[in-house]
């Protein structure tokens, strides 16, 4: 099975969709009578939900990140690690300018 291998690219790979997973999550948790669509336009209007949706999805991260580490496969594990880092300081940079 493909989630079985140790390489840093599967963890990139994972890193980067777990995410969605979670900003998908964060719709359902806290505005699920909006439609998806109206939710992307409510997050355009109020910044400050984007640090708590990217709390959110980078949770995702976390999750995935302790069952690689738990389950000894480092090298998958470390390419998470970096998408998180990315997801982080991309969020940190918009938060910063808008």
């Amino acid at each position: 099975m493909i989630l079985k291998n140790d390489k840093v690219q599967l963890g990139l790979i994972l890193g980067f969709i777990a995410p969605f997973f979670g900003v998908i999550f964060f719709y359902f948790w806290k505005f699920r009578p909006l439609t998806f669509f109206e939710f992307l336009q409510y997050l355009g209007i109020q910044k400050a939900l984007i640090s708590s949706m990217i709390s959110v999805s980078l949770l995702a991260n976390a999750i995935l990140f302790t069952i690689y580490i738990n389950t000894r496969r480092d090298h998958t594990a470390k390419g998470i690690f970096i998408a998180t880092c990315v997801y982080a300081i991309a969020g940190l940079l918009f938060k910063l300018i808008y």
